[in-house]
C-alpha cells in the first residue's frame, strides 16, 4: 500500500518515506572526534578502539609532542604496511611531521624572534618553538579530528565506487572546518577507504594570539576547543556535514540524533496536518466510548435474554414450538438491534486502530521531513555567516588597500613636485654663463650613468634651449 503525505510517498512495506522516485529517507549518525588528554591512560586508550563507529582509527589520544605525531603520519598515511592505495590526501604533502613543522615556522617564528629580543638572558630565549612544545608537557603539539559519517551498518551496504564520493564530502567538510575554526590551522587531512566506513583524519594546529605573557602567538588548544565551543563547532559541522552528503548523493537523508538529549525534539503541534489528526482522533474517541457504553448495555440485556429463553414454554400440539408474549418480542428485537450496533461500533474501533497507527507514521514522517530542512536551513544559514564575514574580511582589505593607495598618491605627487623643482633648478644652472654651468652639466651626466634620469628626463632638462648638448 502507498500513500502521500505531504508530497512523500509512503512505502508501508519499507516502514519509511520517501522522495517520489523511490529515494528512501535515512538516519545517518555523524561524529565529530578531536583527542583529548583525557585518554592518557591505557583504558582510555582501549575504550576509544572499541568506539561505537566501528572504525579501527588510531586511539583517541592528543598529540602531545613528536614522537606522538610521528605515530600519526605513520598511521594516517598507512606507513606501517606501506599501503597507500585505500587513502585520499584531500589537504598536506606525504609527511605529517614536516607539515607541522613548516606550519610552526610559518605561523610563530615572527613572534619568536619578537619574544627572544626582549629577552636579556639566553637560557629564556626559544631556539625553535616546534621543540619548544614537543618537549613541554603542559601543551600539545598538534590536534587530530577525526570526522565520520554514517556506521559500519550503513556502508556494508555500499560498493566501493558509492564510498570514494565521500572524497568530496570530506574536502567540503575541510573546507568549512576552516572557515568555522579559522585559528585552527589545517596542516594535513586524510581519508580512510580501508575500513569499516570512509572517515578523515584532520590534523593542525590551533593558534591563539595576543597574549602578554610569553611570546604574543601561541599554540593553543584548550583556548579554541574549549566545552562549549567544540559543542557549537560540533553542531555546526554536523549540519554542514548532511547537506555536502545530500548534495553529493542527490538524497535528502537526515542525521541520527545526538546522545545524550542534545537535541530540541520536534513538537507535534508544528508538523503538518496535525489539527486534522488531532481531530480524526477525538471524533474516533467518542465512537470508542459509544462502543464501550454499548458493550456494557449489552452485557445486561443477555442476562435478560437468557432468562426469557430459559422460561420459554412449549406449545401443546408442538414440543418443537415455543411460545413468546409481546414484551419479550419487544426485549429480544432490543437485543438484537444492540447486537448489531455494538458490532458497527467494533467496525469502527477497528479503523481507528488502523488510523492511530497511520497518525503515529505520518507524524514520525512529518518529523523526518521537517528534521531534513531544519538542517538544510541551519546549513544554509551558518555558509551564509561564513560568507558574510568573508565579505566583510574582503571590505576591510579594500579600506586599507584604498588607504594605502591615498598615501601611495600623496607620496607620489609629493615627489613629483620635488622632481619637478629639481629639473627647474638643473634648467637654471646649465643654462647659466660661466664655469657653474659646466660643473652641473657634470651632474646631469652623472645622474643619468646612474640611472636616477632618463633620456625622457634630459629632453625635459634641455627643453629649455640648445645650449645643453
Amino acid at each position: 500500500m502507498t500513500k502521500y503525505i505531504g508530497g512523500y510517498r509512503f512505502c508501508q512495506e519499507q516502514n519509511r518515506p520517501s522522495k517520489k522516485g523511490g529515494i528512501f529517507i535515512e538516519e545517518l549518525a555523524y561524529s565529530f572526534h578531536i583527542g583529548s588528554d583525557k585518554n592518557k591512560k591505557r583504558t582510555a586508550r582501549l575504550s576509544a578502539k572499541n568506539n561505537k563507529s566501528g572504525t579501527t582509527s588510531l586511539s583517541n589520544n592528543a598529540i602531545q609532542n613528536a614522537q606522538v605525531l610521528s605515530k600519526v603520519d605513520k598511521h594516517n598515511y598507512r606507513k606501517y604496511d606501506n599501503d597507500q592505495e585505500d587513502i585520499v590526501i584531500i589537504k598536506g604533502s606525504s609527511s605529517i611531521v614536516d607539515d607541522v613543522k613548516e606550519l610552526y615556522k610559518k605561523e610563530f617564528e615572527k613572534a619568536r624572534l619578537e619574544y627572544n629580543e626582549k629577552q636579556v638572558r639566553e637560557d629564556r630565549k626559544i631556539n625553535d618553538y616546534f621543540t619548544h612544545i614537543s618537549n613541554n608537557s603542559k601543551n600539545d603539539l598538534a590536534c587530530e579530528v577525526i570526522i565520520e559519517l554514517g556506521d559500519k551498518k550503513y556502508w556494508d551496504t555500499k560498493d566501493d565506487d558509492y564510498k570514494r564520493r565521500m572524497t568530496n564530502v570530506y574536502q567540503k567538510q575541510v573546507e568549512d572546518l576552516e572557515n568555522v575554526v579559522p585559528s585552527f590551522k589545517i596542516t594535513s587531512a586524510i581519508i580512510h577507504y580501508d575500513e569499516t566506513s570512509p572517515h578523515m583524519h584532520i590534523v593542525g594546529v590551533p593558534i591563539k594570539e595576543g597574549k602578554k605573557n610569553g611570546m604574543s602567538k601561541q599554540v593553543g588548544k584548550t583556548a579554541i576547543f574549549t566545552k562549549d565551543s567544540l559543542k557549537v563547532i560540533q553542531d555546526k559541522m554536523r549540519e554542514l556535514c548532511i547537506e555536502s552528503f545530500n548534495n553529493e548523493y542527490d538524497l535528502d537523508d537526515i542525521l541520527k540524533e545526538k546522545l545524550k538529549g542534545r537535541n530540541k525534539d520536534i513538537n507535534s503541534k508544528d508538523m503538518d496536518g496535525y489539527q486534522e489528526m488531532k481531530d480524526q482522533l477525538e471524533k474516533n474517541k467518542v465512537k470508542l466510548e459509544q462502543a464501550d457504553n454499548r458493550s456494557k448495555e449489552l452485557d445486561t440485556s443477555s442476562n435478560e435474554v437468557n432468562d426469557i429463553v430459559n422460561n420459554l414454554k412449549q406449545t401443546k400440539l408442538n414440543k418443537n414450538t415455543y411460545l413468546l408474549n409481546e414484551e419479550d418480542k419487544v426485549k429480544l428485537k432490543k437485543y438484537i438491534n444492540e447486537v448489531k450496533i455494538t458490532n458497527k461500533n467494533f467496525q469502527d474501533i477497528k479503523l481507528l486502530s488502523v488510523t492511530i497507527d497511520n497518525v503515529k507514521d505520518q507524524l514520525d514522517d512529518d518529523k523526518k521531513i521537517i528534521k531534513f530542512y531544519e538542517e538544510n536551513n541551519l546549513a544554509l544559514s551558518t555558509r551564509n555567516k561564513m560568507l558574510n564575514k568573508k565579505i566583510e574580511e574582503q571590505n576591510d582589505k579594500i579600506d586599507e588597500l584604498e588607504e594605502e593607495n591615498s598615501g601611495l598618491r600623496q607620496t607620489v605627487r609629493y615627489f613629483k613636485d620635488k622632481f619637478k623643482k629639481l629639473v627647474k633648478f638643473l634648467q637654471e644652472k646649465l643654462f647659466g654663463w660661466g664655469t657653474k654651468s659646466q660643473i652641473y652639466k657634470q651632474v646631469v651626466d652623472d645622474f643619468y650613468n646612474k640611472k636616477i634620469l632618463d633620456n625622457k628626463d634630459i629632453n625635459s632638462i634641455k627643453e629649455k634651449d640648445d645650449y645643453y648638448l
